[in-house]
């Protein structure tokens, strides 16, 4: 393989996230809808900007990885030097995608260890690279690691580390909402609600609180229990969820890298 594959690889990578950020609506999360992006105070056109922005580093995470040849340390070890500059660079743009780069980079890496690889091996091989600690990574905690410590929440490391259960039950309803006919956004609203309806989403209760988790929770099961997006009382739910979380300001941030994670996948799937 060469470096037109990882280039390819990593394309694809950007290719789902500018989808999962063109998609509307989605509940609390900045989309088309909002020119003030209403939930990161960005204008919607520089995400898109800086999503792109994230392709060189996401290259070079393919190359790493075929170079390694197998989910080490050294492997984990090099995605993180790799992240960290990538995540200097997009800030030069814009910022933002953090999440996005985590998930997409693990998965990036590991598509590149076994090229059409099924996603349930590629979602495993992800998992062992993220058991390794990356031992250059800043000492200092993350919110995000603080409030996993704080309420026991697995957060976007214990995501990864137990192989994206989330990404993988979204690629199921992704599946499935496209099986019983429903158009290709109503089923990727479907796959995210999937998500959002167990995840446990660290900036929620970084924000909310577990009250208010279970609350978003809650409300996205509810737009699936009464039949998803695709259906009229589905998409009336999702209406009264998305009107709810922007008048509360609850961003459940933490589902939308797991649906870039997802509609690449599906992508190198298909």
């Amino acid at each position: 393989m060469n470096s037109r594959a990882d280039e390819l690889l990593a394309q694809a990578a950007v290719d789902a996230l500018v989808g999962q950020l063109a998609l509307a609506p989605k509940p609390g999360l900045p989309d088309p809808r909002d020119l003030t992006a209403r939930a990161t105070r960005r204008d919607h056109s520089s995400l898109r900007w800086s999503a792109r922005a994230l392709l060189p580093g996401l290259t070079a995470m393919a190359a790493a990885a075929r170079r390694t040849g197998e989910p080490s340390a050294r492997l984990r070890a090099d995605l993180g030097a790799i992240g960290r500059s990538t995540e200097h660079t997009v800030g030069l743009t814009g910022g933002g995608h953090r999440g996005a780069l985590w998930t997409l980079g693990l998965l990036v890496a590991a598509a590149a260890l076994k090229p059409g690889a099924r996603p349930a091996d590629t979602t495993a091989l992800a998992k062992q690279i993220a058991a390794h600690p990356d031992r250059r990574a800043p000492r200092r905690p993350s919110r995000g690691s603080t409030v996993s410590a704080r309420y026991g929440a697995a957060g976007a490391r214990g995501e990864a580390r137990a192989g994206f259960p989330h990404v993988r039950r979204a690629l199921t309803a992704l599946a499935t909402s496209r099986a019983q006919g429903a158009s290709e956004p109503e089923a990727r609203l479907n796959a995210l609600l999937t998500v959002m309806s167990t995840l446990q989403d660290t900036e929620l209760l970084h924000t909310a609180g577990p009250i208010g988790l279970r609350h978003v929770q809650a409300g996205a099961r509810g737009v699936l229990e009464a039949g998803g997006t695709a259906t009229e009382q589905g998409a009336a739910a999702l209406t009264v969820l998305d009107t709810d979380l922007q008048a509360r300001a609850w961003i459940p941030r933490g589902s939308a890298p797991l649906l870039a994670g997802t509609l690449f996948l599906d992508t190198l799937s298909r």
